[in-house]
């Protein structure tokens, strides 16, 4: 997977880019300043032999390059380097960039936490503020497809509020039960949804239970559809930073992969960004060439 590395003119993304090239997991292309991707290496004691730089004298002329790359088909994914997320989104969004579908970019995270044996997919954190109904609808269709990538075939979907039943007071309550009759018309497709359902709902049988909700979703669920940026990055940054979580990032939504990870972010972050956009990848080539996805993400 050729991947655009966009200005890795910090460590942190740098380090990156060359481990997952180790790794087998991409070829990266460093799009950026050469003298200051250079000089970075030189620092810290990177070996660029090999690696192909494309030349841009700034982060935002390196957002557009990286952009035209993967319009022209010379990169398969991008990977956000140490620029700002809004400068990487924008040139993606432009409508010249040739990146779009018929969907909203999203963004979510792939939580790897100690006491759970399946990940736990979370979004939108990052790209949406306050997400209209219509919007929602986007995000949770690309988070299924994202778990359908991870090897989920059927993902248990939960709409996440801060009460289990539909009251105009909250609104997010209203969405999480328009978003289930969606399902049920088919406007959302490959995955179980239900909702509104508090969080503890949502992963704790024994909570769920003990409220009397029965639902295939409640106290299983994979997929966590928060109702707007706030919660969702409070949500991540917890399990983080306080549940000892491990996390990657990806925004979807895109004609190609988009490994999205915060500039603190450790190096296994990112290259674990890296690996989750690889099996997107893999993901969409096997639908392209007719293969049963699930088969073709374990290749992967």
């Amino acid at each position: 997977m050729r991947t655009a590395i966009v200005h890795p003119c910090e460590r942190l993304a740098l380090e990156s880019a060359l481990v997952a090239g180790s790794a087998g997991l991409i070829v990266p292309v460093l799009v950026g300043d050469s003298h200051a991707i250079a000089e970075v290496a030189r620092t810290e004691r990177l070996d660029l032999a090999g690696c192909e730089i494309v030349a841009a004298p700034d982060s935002r002329k390196a957002a557009a390059t990286a952009v035209e790359l993967a319009r022209t088909g010379k990169v398969d994914a991008l990977m956000k380097g140490s620029l700002h997320s809004d400068e990487l989104l924008h040139a993606i969004a432009m409508p010249e960039s040739g990146l779009h579908t018929s969907r909203r970019l999203s963004h979510a995270y792939v939580i790897d936490l100690p006491a759970r044996e399946q990940p736990l997919i979370i979004s939108d954190a990052v790209v949406n503020i306050a997400p209209a109904l219509d919007e929602k609808r986007d995000i949770v269709q690309n988070a299924i497809d994202l778990a359908h990538a991870l090897g989920i075939s059927r993902p248990r979907v939960a709409l996440l509020s801060a009460i289990e039943t539909v009251s105009s007071r909250v609104p997010a309550t209203i969405d999480a039960g328009a978003l289930c009759k969606m399902a049920d018309r088919g406007q959302i497709t490959g995955a179980l949804l239900d909702g509104p359902l508090a969080l503890d709902d949502a992963v704790s049988g024994e909570a769920s239970k003990e409220k009397g909700i029965l639902s295939s979703v409640a106290g299983r669920a994979e997929v966590l559809i928060v109702p707007d940026f706030e919660a969702g990055n409070m949500l991540a940054k917890a399990l983080v930073y306080l549940g000892r979580a491990r996390a990657a990032g990806v925004v979807l939504g895109a004609r190609i992969p988009i490994a999205f990870t915060g500039r603190a972010d450790s190096v296994g972050t990112h290259v674990a960004s890296l690996a989750v956009a690889r099996l997107l990848y893999g993901a969409s080539r096997a639908t392209l060439r007719g293969v049963p996805l699930r088969r073709a993400t374990r290749h992967a």
